[in-house]
C-alpha cells in the first residue's frame, strides 16, 4: 500500500461542503478514479475525489489486495476511500487501515451490478437501513479521528419515501453526507430524476451531493441549482474530459499533456494510460483517427502519435 500521509487536513471535505459553494466532486469509478487520474483533475477544478470501490473483505485480508487497490500520496487530498461491504467489523477494520491516509470513507450503496447485487454489497443496502446504520456506528466507533467522514453513495427507490426514510435513518445514526445517484436500480441510461435528489436534499440538514449525467459545468452548475445540494459529482462526464470543472467544453490538449506527464511519473500500467487518452480524445479526434490511435499498443507508440498529430513534446 504505497501512501502518504494527507498534509493538507486543512482541506476538510465536511467543511467544504458546508461553504455555500459548489462543491465538485470525482466520481468513484473501477479501474478509472485511481492515483493518477485524480492528480489530473485536481489540476483542473476538482475539490474532492473518490478512490474506486474496493471491496472491503478483500482489503482487509490480502496485501496484494492493498498494494493493488490504494495507492495515495501527499498532494491526494481531501481523499474519501470507496468501500463495498455488508458486514459492520470487516468495514469498520478497512476504515482504520486507511485512516492515516484519507479524510473518510463511504459505503457504496448504489452499485447496481449484478455481481455485487449477489454478494450482498452496493444498491441492495438501499433496502436493509439497519446494516447500513451498524456499519456507519461500528467505524464511528472504531476511528478515533472525529474529522474522519463516513458518507453513504445511494440509488433512488421507486417510492421516494422510502429512500427519504433511509436518508433520515442514516443521518440520524451520524452519517457525514450522502451522495444521491438520481435513478433507480433498474434505470441506466434514462433520464435522471433530479426533483428527486431535491426532495432528498429538502428533507436533510447534513449535505447532499447530486450524481448523474452531468457533461460540462454549465450542467453541474445547473444541477446544483435545481436540486438545492451542496455539490455535484461527475463520473463519465470527467473521463471523457477532465478538465471539465474548469469549464473547458472539451478536452484542452494541455490536459492530454499533463495526463502524459502524470501517468508516466506515477507508472501507470499501458492499459489504463491509453483507455484514458482514448477517452478524452473521443470528441477531439476523427473517425479514422480513433481506429488508428486505439490500435496503439505501446507508450512510446502512443507517445510518437501525439507528437506527430498535435505536437506534444512529452520529452521536455
Amino acid at each position: 500500500m504505497q501512501t502518504t500521509t494527507c498534509q493538507e487536513r486543512k482541506k476538510d471535505p465536511i467543511e467544504m461542503l458546508h461553504s455555500g459553494q459548489l462543491v465538485k466532486v470525482c466520481a468513484p469509478m473501477v479501474r478509472y478514479s485511481k492515483l493518477a487520474f485524480r492528480t489530473l483533475v485536481r489540476k483542473y477544478s476538482c475539490d474532492l475525489c473518490y478512490t474506486p470501490m474496493i471491496v472491503a473483505a478483500d482489503f482487509i485480508r490480502s496485501i496484494k489486495a492493498r498494494d493493488s487497490e490504494f495507492t495515495t500520496n501527499q498532494g491526494d487530498c481531501p481523499l474519501i476511500v470507496q468501500f463495498a461491504a455488508n458486514d459492520a467489523r470487516i468495514l469498520s477494520d478497512a476504515a482504520r487501515i486507511v485512516c492515516p491516509y484519507a479524510n473518510g470513507i463511504d459505503i457504496n450503496c448504489g452499485c447496481p451490478q449484478r455481481w455485487a447485487l449477489a454478494e450482498g454489497y452496493g444498491a441492495c443496502l438501499i433496502n436493509n437501513p439497519e446494516l447500513v446504520r451498524d456499519m456507519v456506528k461500528q467505524v464511528r466507533n472504531q476511528v478515533e479521528n472525529p474529522r474522519f467522514s463516513v458518507s453513504i453513495k445511494i440509488r433512488i427507490h421507486d417510492d421516494l419515501t422510502r429512500t427519504v426514510d433511509l436518508c433520515r435513518k442514516a443521518e440520524a445514526t451520524g452519517v457525514s453526507w450522502i451522495t444521491v445517484h438520481g435513478r433507480t436500480v433498474e434505470e441506466r441510461h434514462q433520464p435522471v430524476h433530479y426533483e428527486a435528489i431535491k426532495i432528498i436534499k429538502q428533507n436533510m440538514s447534513i449535505p447532499v451531493i447530486a450524481n448523474g449525467d452531468i457533461r460540462s459545468l454549465k450542467e453541474a452548475e445547473n444541477v446544483w441549482h435545481i436540486t438545492g445540494t451542496d455539490g455535484v459529482m461527475v463520473a463519465r462526464g470527467l473521463l471523457a474530459n477532465p478538465a471539465i470543472f474548469a469549464g473547458y467544453e472539451e478536452t484542452p490538449l494541455k490536459c492530454i499533456w499533463d495526463w502524459v506527464d502524470i501517468a508516466l511519473e506515477l507508472g501507470t500500467p499501458y492499459m489504463c494510460f491509453h483507455q484514458h487518452l482514448m477517452y478524452m480524445m473521443e470528441k477531439i479526434t476523427s473517425r479514422q483517427e480513433k481506429r488508428i490511435f486505439n490500435a496503439l499498443s505501446s507508450t512510446s507508440a502512443v507517445l510518437d502519435y501525439l507528437t506527430d498529430h498535435y505536437g506534444i513534446d512529452w520529452t521536455s
